[in-house]
């Protein structure tokens, strides 16, 4: 199967908003990643608005034609402006207000309750339900559990030790997480500092995999290689 490609803008997003203004333009830029193959667009709105606004997910639910990808901690002004978007999915992240970034999964059980109740409410939008787990098996037969229609694997464990564990031993729970997942009927996703170094190898192993989001990586090499030449080698390693 084709892994889908989504670009996460919230590091243009970020460049913007440090010195105000428009500039670099969120939406245009939107628009390039779509025009130049990506298959959706990915946001991580939060608490502090220091990247992506919240007007912004208004705005580029607009001009997004491909799939808008929602991340965030489900509280209440969240699920609102999910219930007014409707995006094609949303991923549920732990993510607490002060943190830098998305470092770890759901302990589905430990809040089984809760998110039932969320996914249960955001499946009457219909939206495709995401959760952010770790590579652990059992995390993936909660998700089941609890009614998500897909899982998206934390992958910056593997990111970090991919240039000197050994890979097969490093891939294994990735692989094991999606031959579970598939036989229990859900999709895959996967995401956090993959990059043109470790994506191929990733897709060769876990199978099958439906999604992957890559924000920080992707705009970092597309400062030397460009946007539209970057977007097609991240393709070319999901081929």
């Amino acid at each position: 199967m084709r892994t889908k490609l989504s670009v996460n803008i919230n590091k243009i997003a970020t460049l913007r908003n440090a010195r105000g203004g428009n500039l670099p333009n969120l939406l245009q830029v939107a628009k390039d990643c779509e025009k130049f193959g990506a298959d959706g667009i990915t946001v991580h709105p939060r608490p502090d608005e220091r990247h992506i606004r919240f007007s912004d997910v208004y705005d580029l639910k607009k001009i997004v034609t491909t799939e808008l990808n929602i991340e965030g901690y489900p509280n209440e002004k969240f699920l609102q402006l999910i219930e007014a978007i409707h995006p094609e999915q949303i991923t549920l992240v732990p993510d607490a207000d002060h943190v830098l970034t998305s470092s770890e999964g759901w302990n589905i059980e430990e809040h089984f309750d809760f998110l039932q109740a969320i996914i249960f409410r955001l499946k009457k939008i219909g939206t495709r339900v995401s959760v952010f787990i770790n590579p652990d098996v059992k995390q993936v037969l909660s998700a089941k559990k609890v009614g998500a229609d897909r899982i998206e694997i934390y992958t910056g464990d593997f990111a970090n030790q991919f240039q000197t564990a050994d890979k097969m031993q490093l891939i294994k729970p990735y692989a094991d997480c999606a031959v579970e997942a598939h036989r229990l009927g859900l999709g895959i996703n996967a995401g956090h500092d993959l990059n043109l170094e470790n994506l191929h190898f990733f897709k060769q192993q876990v199978e099958p995999l439906h999604e992957v989001s890559i924000g920080h990586a992707l705009v970092c090499d597309a400062l030397y290689f460009g946007l539209q030449n970057t977007i097609r080698q991240y393709l070319q390693c999901l081929q």
